[in-house]
């Protein structure tokens, strides 16, 4: 049994499969979740041939009851929880007046409802880490749309505007415990997500998935007096 364990969301690929595989190497067991049960099955096995220990647990975070299945399929094989990872999220653009409630509400419940809900379903093994090492880790994947307001992606630009802002929240609440929390403001990375601007910007030309999660890496390396609050991430010649 490995002796510190890390949630991961949205890990089936990207970003989250990234820093599942970090985590891995960094000796964290690891419980890996997502929405599409296959694509998760494989991104699990494949962490496993690599040697890491895994449990996978499907799950729509828009949904309380599968946020809880996770924590608790967590707890119940790793007992612990050093680091957990809110990155699943979705963005649908529009503009305003095509605004759809049901993708309103899909962008709300897992950009952002989820991250709240996994605090509080994970904030009792959180501060037993905290009051072990000082240095229990909380990972909020939000965006460069969470600093600065984008026109089109506007909901999912304001639910990561609340990404970072409740991270920063909760540093002053949890922080005194042992509990760090930092949110990711990353630009275009190079991820299905962002497909959709793919012929404008080329692969090679964005942020890597490798890029964030070398930098969580660092967050766990990091001395229990230091909080990074938040990271941004941008591209050459960029700016906000």
């Amino acid at each position: 049994m490995a002796e510190r364990a890390a949630i991961v969301t949205g890990a089936s690929s990207g970003i989250g499969l990234a820093i599942a595989r970090m985590l891995g190497d960094e000796g964290h067991g690891l419980t890996v979740a997502a929405r599409r049960p296959d694509k998760l099955a494989q991104a699990a096995q494949g962490l496993r041939d690599e040697g890491y220990e895994v449990e996978q647990v499907p799950a729509n975070l828009a949904s309380e009851e599968d946020i809880r299945g996770v924590v608790e399929h967590h707890r119940e094989r790793f007992g612990r929880l050093d680091v957990l990872v809110n990155n699943a999220g979705v963005g649908i653009g529009s503009p305003v007046e095509e605004t759809e409630t049901k993708r309103l509400d899909i962008q709300l419940a897992v950009n952002l409802r989820a991250i709240v809900l996994f605090y509080r379903e994970c904030a009792e093994m959180l501060r037993a880490a905290g009051a072990e090492h000082r240095s229990a880790l909380v990972v909020n994947t939000a965006s460069i749309a969470g600093k600065t307001g984008q026109g089109w992606l506007s909901i999912y630009s304001a639910t990561k505007h609340g990404v970072v802002g409740f991270s920063n929240s909760m540093n002053k609440e949890l922080g005194p415990a042992g509990v760090k929390s930092c949110a990711l403001c990353p630009g275009f990375v190079d991820t299905p997500m962002t497909d959709f601007v793919k012929q404008e910007v080329s692969p090679e030309e964005m942020i890597q998935p490798r890029d964030i999660a070398e930098v969580v890496r660092s967050l766990l390396r990091v001395s229990p007096a230091c909080v990074v609050p938040e990271v941004i991430f941008q591209r050459p010649g960029e700016g906000l």
